[in-house]
This record gives C-alpha cells, sequence and structure tokens, in this order.
C-alpha cells in the first residue's frame, strides 16, 4: 500500500510502534498486485478482529525501493537496523539485563502504571536485541500529534499515567496539530472535516499538557529550530520520535535516538529510559553506504534525499561531495535548512534515521571515513541520477491537466530564514509581474514562534506576505495536504520531497514554483 493512500484514509502518519511491521512484506509498485495487497491486509484485519480503517495501518511505510522504483528486496524495520529481524519469538528467548532500579520499577515498587510501562518498555528492548537500559539526557520529542479515534486505547494509556501524577523527565517537544482552524481551515466544510475527524485533539492535547510539554506555540516537527530550543548536546542519549527529527537530530546535532513510534517516546519519557540499540550505538551508527555527489551544480535537495533514501532504505549512508555547500564545515541557521530537506526525504522516500556528510556533520568529522563499515557499497548520484530520480515523481493530481490551486511551502516545518528567503521571492516576484497578490494561496507551515520573529525582525515583510496571499501556519502540512475531504479536490504543489511522497501534491524546484504561484500555471 502506497503510504499517500495511507494518508487519505487516515489523516496522520508515522503513528505506529516501530515494532508493529505486520505487513513488511506487502508488494506495493505493480497496480497489478493491488488486489492481492487487499486480500491480505483484509484477512490480517479478520483475523484480528480489527475495526474496518485498522486494516489500512498494518504497514505504512516502505520496502525498499531503488532510485529507479524497482524493489531491492531489503526491508526495513524503522530503527536503523534492517538486519535486526525483530519477532515476538526473539523477544521471548531474550532477555535484557536490569539495574536493581529498573527491576523495582517492573515489580511494581514504584506503583503499578509505572510497573505497566517498564513492562512495555522491556519488551520493546528484547525485541531488538538491546542488552541493557540506559538514562536519557536532554528532551524527548513526541509525534502523538493526531486526536483521531483510532488513536483512542493510547490516549486513555496515557491519560492514566497523567491521572496518578507520572511526567516526562524534561520538558518534551510535540509535532505540531494536524489542523488550524484560525489562520487557514476556518470556513464551514474544512471545519467539519477537522473536528469529525479529529474528535479526540482536546483530550490528546490535556494530556500532553499534564505529562510536561510547553504550550502550543512551541509545537513542531523540527524541534532543533533555535526558537523551540529542543536541540541536545552530541552524544546524547534521547527518545524522539517524527522520522524528520530523528533524522535531523541524530545527524546534525549528533544527538543519539532510534526512530521511536508514537507513544513509546512517552513512555521512555516517564521513566527517563530507552533501551540501547540501533543507531544508539556506535556500531548502529557506522555506514553501510558511501554516496558520491557528483552533480555539476547544487543539487536539487530533496531528488538527492529521495534516491538516498530508496537506495539505502534504512541503512546509514556516507555523503561525500557537499562540504562546498557548508562554509567552514559548519551548519548554519541560513543553511540548515538544506539538510532539513535532504534528509527528511531520506526518512520518507526510505527509511533512514541517521547520515553522515563528510566534513560537515559531528560524526563524520570526528571519525571520517572510519564510519564505513568493510565491504561497504557505493552509489554514484550525478546530474543523468538526479534526472532519472525526479522522472520518477508521478502526478498524483485527481485532475492531472488541471491548473494548481494551492502551494505547501515548510514540510518540515520552515525556519526563519525560509520564512524571510520565500517572503522575498514571492512578493518580488509579483512587484515585478506587476501583481499585488499570489495566483494561488500559499501556506507556509512553521512554528509560532518563528512566525513571531518574523513580525518582530521583519514586520513591513510579513506585511506584505499576508496582502499577497502567503498564510502563516503551525499546522502539519502533511495532514493538511492529505487530509480526506480535502485531497481529493486539491491539485498542490510544493518544494518538500517529504509532502510530495505522502500526498497527492506535485514535486517542483524553488525557481518553478515560484512562477507557479505568480501565475497559477505549471510551466509547459
Amino acid at each position: 500500500m502506497k503510504r499517500r493512500d495511507f494518508v487519505k484514509a487516515i489523516p496522520a502518519t508515522a503513528v505506529l510502534p516501530a515494532v508493529l511491521t505486520t505487513g513488511a512484506g506487502m508488494p506495493k509498485t505493480a497496480a497489478a498486485q493491488t488486489a492481492t495487497t487487499e486480500s491480505a491486509v483484509t484477512r490480517a484485519a479478520k483475523s484480528l478482529n480489527l475495526p474496518d480503517y485498522a486494516g489500512k495501518i498494518l504497514h505504512s511505510d516502505m520496502d525498499g525501493l531503488g532510485p529507479d522504483g524497482k524493489p531491492t528486496g531489503q526491508k526495513a524495520t524503522f530503527t536503523g537496523a534492517s538486519k535486526a529481524d525483530a519477532k515476538a519469538e526473539k523477544a521471548a528467548q531474550h532477555q535484557m539485563t536490569l539495574t536493581q532500579e529498573e527491576q523495582d520499577i517492573l515489580d511494581g515498587k514504584d506503583g503499578e502504571e509505572k510497573a505497566k510501562l517498564m513492562k512495555i518498555l522491556v519488551a520493546y528492548g528484547n525485541a531488538f536485541g538491546a542488552e541493557e537500559l540506559v538514562d536519557l539526557g536532554g528532551a524527548p520529542h513526541s509525534n502523538l500529534f493526531v486526536g483521531a479515534q483510532y488513536m483512542k486505547s493510547l490516549i486513555q494509556m496515557l491519560d492514566e499515567c497523567a491521572k496518578v501524577g507520572l511526567k516526562s523527565y524534561a520538558p518534551y517537544t510535540v509535532n505540531p496539530r494536524p489542523y488550524d482552524v484560525y489562520n487557514v481551515q476556518n470556513n464551514p466544510k474544512d471545519m467539519t472535516l477537522v473536528y469529525e475527524g479529529y474528535p479526540l485533539q482536546r483530550d490528546l492535547d490535556y494530556v500532553h499538557v499534564r505529562l510536561g510539554a510547553p504550550d502550543l506555540n512551541y509545537r513542531s516537527c523540527a524541534c532543533y529550530l533555535d526558537e523551540v530550543g529542543n536541540a541536545p548536546e552530541p552524544g546524547t542519549y534521547v527518545a524522539w520520535a517524527e522520522s524528520s527529527a530523528v533524522n535531523y537530530g541524530n545527524s546534525v546535532l549528533g544527538i543519539r535516538t532510534n526512530r521511536n513510534g508514537s507513544g513509546m517516546v512517552e513512555i521512555c519519557a516517564m521513566l527517563g529510559k530507552a533501551p540501547l540499540f540501533g543507531l544508539m550505538t556506535d556500531e548502529g551508527r557506522r555506514a553501510k553506504w558511501l554516496v558520491e555527489v557528483k552533480t555539476s551544480k547544487e543539487p536539487d535537495w530533496g531528488a538527492l534525499g529521495t534516491a538516498i533514501g530508496r537506495k539505502c532504505v534504512e541503512d546509514v549512508p556516507y555523503i561525500t561531495g557537499l562540504d562546498k555547500y557548508f562554509e567552514g564545515g559548519k551548519v548554519t541557521p541560513d543553511n540548515l535548512h538544506l539538510l532539513k530537506a535532504m534528509g527528511s526525504a531520506t526518512a520518507s522516500s526510505g527509511a533512514v534515521g541517521l547520515y553522515h556528510v563528510d566534513g560537515v556533520t559531528p560524526d563524520a568529522k570526528e571519525k571520517g571515513r572510519d564510519l564505513l563499515v568493510e565491504g561497504y557499497q557505493t552509489y554514484v548520484y550525478d546530474d543523468a541520477e538526479q534526472k532519472n530520480v525526479i522522472g520518477t515523481f508521478e502526478n498524483l493530481w485527481p485532475e492531472k491537466e488541471g491548473d494548481p490551486t494551492a502551494a505547501f511551502i515548510g514540510c518540515p516545518h520552515n525556519t526563519y530564514h525560509e520564512m524571510v528567503k520565500w517572503g522575498r521571492l514571492v512578493t518580488e516576484a509579483l512587484d515585478k509581474a506587476g501583481k499585488e497578490e499570489a495566483a494561488i494561496p500559499v501556506y507556509m507551515f512553521c512554528p509560532n514562534k518563528v512566525r513571531d520573529r518574523l513580525v518582530e525582525e521583519e514586520g513591513d515583510l510579513a506585511s506584505k506576505m499576508k496582502r499577497a496571499g502567503m498564510h502563516a501556519t503551525n499546522m502539519c502540512g502533511v495532514s493538511y495536504a492529505g487530509m480526506k475531504g480535502f485531497s481529493e479536490r486539491v491539485r498542490g504543489v510544493t518544494n518538500s520531497a517529504k509532502t510530495r511522497v505522502y500526498s497527492t501534491v506535485r514535486y517542483f524546484p524553488d525557481e518553478i514554483l515560484v512562477k507557479i504561484v505568480v501565475t497559477g500555471k505549471v510551466p509547459s
């Protein structure tokens, strides 16, 4: 099943624990296989006595597809450990070593609720062969952001924990809400879809408040931005979810976390511990691929990330040829969006939770090519390969020849630099064309704290952007683009390779996207 179908069927992504990979073998590439996949899903749902919708969430990520779109035969476990072979039988055979403190919690000496949480955490660690639990630092990041009906049992479980006073060991950040009825979806039709689709949003937000999350102005999938402030020191063990945040945190910040599923972060946060395996270990952070970027000019960062994700699936790549775009090998507020765009695409087109950039990212600066495992594979990304990858990007609009109806910019959330950049690109292009307003609405997804900074430091530009039809919103762009009842009638355009993967929105490079925003037409 394609992930964009999953989003249309259920308005959320990345909501399953990493160990729930029941459907990992389902075929996904040929239309002729659809019936086989559907029958397998239906049989699974019936055998488990699940509600109808649950049959569609047995598997929401990918098996390996190469840059040519053909299967590689590699399956993802969503943890950075594709060889983990995680199975229930294996978990029953493996037993982690616990400290006396951890055993006491498991035995119920700190209360029934913590005992249940520890039981889940130990089972999780055993499933992936962890030898021990480690103490966490920094702050957690949660991707539990959707108050949909199918999340009811998980929300109720966390509510029970909150009622007895359990909290995260540190204030934690959370993904953006899946809707915004203040700035965007404040018309009757969309509000009906929102409130029918997310009836448990209040309950979920209330749980987060009691467990230790800050106010809604800090909600963002890019929790590491300065304005949000969740950027632990290199080497810190943390529990993060949200594929693009995990990807950026492990790679650019140098923290250590696995790709956790929704709910697992809260469990780790309340216990202050996580199982040590996968991307949290030295061995798990070694690279199995050498990716040599040899484009004649600056690469299309989204296409590059797509290619790496498809090729490596969840294996760690060591990437060369990019240091020239980061002066002095430094990632700064003015250039971090490049790695954000590339990394989020590796995490959505594949399941990459960590990459190394030669001369730029912390692990690569410290260890260089010693990070490569013996027998690593090499992948060359040049102009021809970039053209081939972009050529696989389908037009999935419901009316393929229609004109675009909206632009989606900011998945993951825009940085302050990107907000300023796009504000100037669009308003200056409109001025040049003798227009005051964009031909289509432009949705600029960013944390409220970034929007506030824009207003404070670039007030004139912010006003001009608003008059031009550029809407600053702190919701999740993917949830909006893929919301059932909306995605069927929109013909969206974006510069986010992640949004492209999860929805019917079409991908265009920045310079073309500006032209589309001004003219309302896709250039021939």
